[in-house]
């Protein structure tokens, strides 16, 4: 009997040490593989962390890179104006833009960083586009629509509609007035109604009053200046958001806001240049003008920041 109970002991202490080495076979086993995933984890940790690091020393994302574009002044523009989308030079101290949905013209002074006059000529609509030939106004709806505004600092005329061939898919934008040629120029942000290989630039008769269905330029969107920022949708390319002719040179500038870009093209409508500009400083630039002596001047919308007005040294 006695020698039973010892071997009774015995097998029940051989069974309870075999459970004890399992035991601790499955805590070893699931410490090394807690262990392991530890380490992947870290590593993985670590690669982000170098990622991010590495994407702080080579700056923020391509279109914030620098642009080459210094910024000589800048001025933020009061709340009201925080979605003009078009500028015209008056003087040392004063701009005249257009809000987006309003169908207003403002005088914008620098200097006392206010609205001296707003000039209202219509109803609400999308106008992008400001020309001031002498005492008139001209402003474009994004339906192709021109408004002529004759007289208008006096506030008392009434504008005058003129109907042209473009529409509301061409999303006419870009408005200029082109003194050489006594006309004023219309650039479409959209695609052309039956060639995407280019994007017209229209010309507006201020003899006659009428605008040409040809071209009188083209942007060639299969152009090897744009090579860095092609897309597959070659209307993407370039979306024209508004357009001046320098002065001096006689050279087109033509603007960008959907990314940020400066298409410099020279009297005869060759390409000369494209610069991507910094999304930090150039929010969104829906305006662009000179100076009688050639300083250049682009404005942008705002959205959480306000809208502004930047000086920039010549290109």
């Amino acid at each position: 009997m006695k020698t039973a109970v010892i071997i009774c002991v015995g097998i029940v202490l051989a069974i309870a040490l075999a459970v004890a080495f399992k035991s601790t076979g499955v805590i070893e086993t699931k410490s090394i593989i807690a262990e392991n995933t530890k380490e992947k984890n870290d590593d993985k940790k670590g690669k982000k962390k170098k990622k991010d690091k590495d994407k702080e020393a080579s700056g923020k994302n391509e279109e914030d890179q620098p642009s080459g574009v210094s910024i000589v002044k800048s001025w933020d523009v009061p709340k009201e104006l925080t979605e003009l989308s078009a500028l015209s030079y008056i003087d040392e101290q004063r701009f005249a833009t257009v809000q987006d949905e309003l169908g207003s013209i403002f005088i914008y002074n620098t200097a006392q960083n206010k609205i001296e006059k707003e000039i209202p000529f219509a109803g609400k609509g999308d106008y992008e586009g400001l020309a001031l030939v002498g005492n008139d106004a001209f402003v474009l709806r994004a339906d192709g629509v021109i408004f002529e505004v004759k007289n208008y600092r006096s506030g008392k005329s009434k504008a005058i509609e003129h109907q042209t061939h473009l529409n509301r898919k061409n999303d006419t934008e870009g408005f200029c007035y082109d003194k050489a040629g006594n006309r004023l120029l219309v650039a479409i942000k959209g695609p052309e109604s039956g060639d995407k290989d280019f994007k017209g630039i229209y010309a507006f008769d201020l003899s006659s009053r009428k605008m040409a269905k040809e071209p009188v330029y083209k942007i060639d969107l299969n152009h090897a200046v744009f090579e860095d920022v092609k897309s597959k949708d070659l209307n993407s390319n370039m979306q024209p958001s508004a357009i001046s002719i320098h002065p001096k040179t006689g050279d087109i500038y033509i603007t960008e806001a959907t990314k940020p870009k400066l298409l410099v093209m020279d009297r005869t409508g060759n390409i000369k240049s494209l610069k991507k500009l910094s999304s930090s400083d150039f929010n969104q630039p829906e305006g662009i003008t000179f100076s009688p002596d050639g300083r250049m001047y682009i404005s942008n919308e705002g959205n959480k920041k306000p809208g502004n007005i930047l000086e920039l040294e010549a290109i």
